[in-house]
């Protein structure tokens, strides 16, 4: 995890945090596994080259996989969980890209752990392909022994 500042008990605004990870054709067959979701355009080499994509592309929720771990790991952290989500698909994501997905805090409320975010994942050649806004709901946990 990269943070630009240390995690406090309540987020504050512009602390940022990232996560990085290597996709992976696998990460295609798993995340089948757990949706269904079939789509030529992630398995068929042939019918994706001929797509406006030009190859295989992963599927969304594979893009966006890495935003879950940095909010429910880093930023705000343990217990958090999405109240909202707002996504852009601005390009794809192919096996064999590592993607960073960062966190940026916009807002946090005081009465209620209410965190707003700037989402986005970038792929490793600098191109951003997904960018967005969430908010979440933050109850501080301990973890168990």
């Amino acid at each position: 995890m990269d943070t630009e500042e240390s995690r406090t008990d309540r987020p504050r605004v512009g602390h940022t945090a990232s996560r990085s990870r290597l996709v992976t054709r696998r990460d295609i067959e798993l995340f089948t596994e757990i949706s269904g979701d079939r789509n030529p355009l992630h398995y068929d080499d042939e019918a994706a080259a001929r797509s406006r994509f030009g190859g295989i592309v992963v599927q969304g929720g594979v893009s966006t996989a890495v935003l879950n771990a940095v909010v429910a790991e880093d930023l705000p952290g343990p217990g958090s969980v999405f109240l909202q989500l707002d996504l852009r698909f601005l390009a794809p994501v192919r096996p064999g890209d590592v993607i960073t997905g960062t966190v940026t805090v916009t807002s946090a409320r005081a009465d209620k752990p209410i965190t707003g975010l700037d989402v986005q994942v970038v792929r490793d050649d600098g191109v951003v392909a997904v960018g967005g806004t969430a908010v979440c709901w933050t109850e501080v946990l301990e973890r168990s022994p």
